[in-house]
């Protein structure tokens, strides 16, 4: 799955079949079935034995099949695992983070599951919540040798302002505070130091489509590959927001054009602007990401 798209991730409670069977009629990139936040303690074991299920009953899959389990040290993190790694899952979301040694943990689990269950060794990805608790933040430049499974990184503002004992994370504008917004911006620089996708938090409010499209676009602008979504509804203008337009795609294909017409040239002009290597390998970016949410090679 690694060079799948990732542009949109939609979280579905793992122990509603009503909203698992809604999801796979969405244009999401991957489900996340949630056995965390969505689910009631006492809802668990049912909610375990639905997403392992319905994994199984998907082995050919048009959308990547995530799963966030528990946190590592809550108790119930290994039991959430024993269920479901035989349901072949691509990947685990890691909540509640401190670093990368729970990525390094995980993966120990995941060795030894997929040996006992017969799932193809190493497949299961890893994507950590990476902002969630105060100490990960001292953390987020140290994933980058953590593990091979390891796919990318996200963040969360809510779980930390809870942390924190702070009454809210936005200002009187809307836009989060600096402490949420430094969290957000080093888990970016973490990802692209660690060579996996960043993917953007949550936009809380499912039925602000103006503030959700506004706040996809900067979350691709600034590096980003993709963003959580909570609603179906959200799913498309994510989409929308993390694949290259026409006018994008064609100014890739020229700048790409020119350096391959200028062999050996490192610097050229194009409709009056001077571009570099970094011109380049952005329009590059440009291209594979197109091909990637079409299916095609990235």
């Amino acid at each position: 799955m690694t060079h799948q798209a990732f542009r949109s991730l939609l979280f579905v409670p793992g122990d509603s079949e009503r909203k698992l069977a809604k999801a796979e009629s969405t244009s999401a990139d991957a489900l996340v079935l949630d056995l965390e936040d969505a689910v009631e303690p006492s809802r668990l074991p049912q909610a375990r034995e639905m997403v392992r299920q319905y994994m199984q009953a998907r082995p050919e899959r048009r959308q990547a099949l995530w799963v966030r389990i528990n946190p590592l040290d809550s108790g119930l993190a290994l039991d959430d695992l024993a269920a479901i790694v035989r349901g072949a899952p691509d990947g685990i979301l890691l909540p509640k983070v401190a670093g990368p040694a729970a990525t390094v943990a995980l993966a120990g689990y995941l060795d030894a599951l997929e040996a006992r269950d017969g799932v193809a060794c190493g497949s299961v990805g890893i994507i950590p919540v990476a902002t969630e608790v105060p100490d990960a933040l001292f953390a987020l430049g140290g994933y980058k040798h953590s593990s091979p499974r390891l796919q990318g990184l996200t963040w969360g503002a809510e779980d930390l302002a809870s942390a924190l004992g702070a009454a809210t994370n936005r200002q009187e504008d809307g836009e989060y505070d600096f402490t949420y917004r430094l969290a957000r911006s080093l888990c970016l620089l973490g990802a692209h130091a660690a060579g996996v996708r960043a993917i953007d938090t949550i936009c809380g409010n499912f039925r602000d489509d103006a503030g959700l499209r506004r706040e996809a676009a900067q979350a691709r602008k600034a590096g980003f590959s993709g963003k959580i979504a909570i609603h179906p509804d959200q799913v498309a203008a994510i989409n929308e927001a993390f694949t290259p337009d026409a006018a994008e795609l064609e100014y890739a294909r020229r700048i790409v054009q020119a350096f391959e017409q200028a062999p050996g040239t490192g610097t050229l002009q194009l409709d009056g602007e001077m571009l570099d290597r970094p011109h380049l390998k952005r329009a590059m970016q440009i291209l594979a990401q197109a091909g990637s949410a079409s299916g095609g090679p990235a």
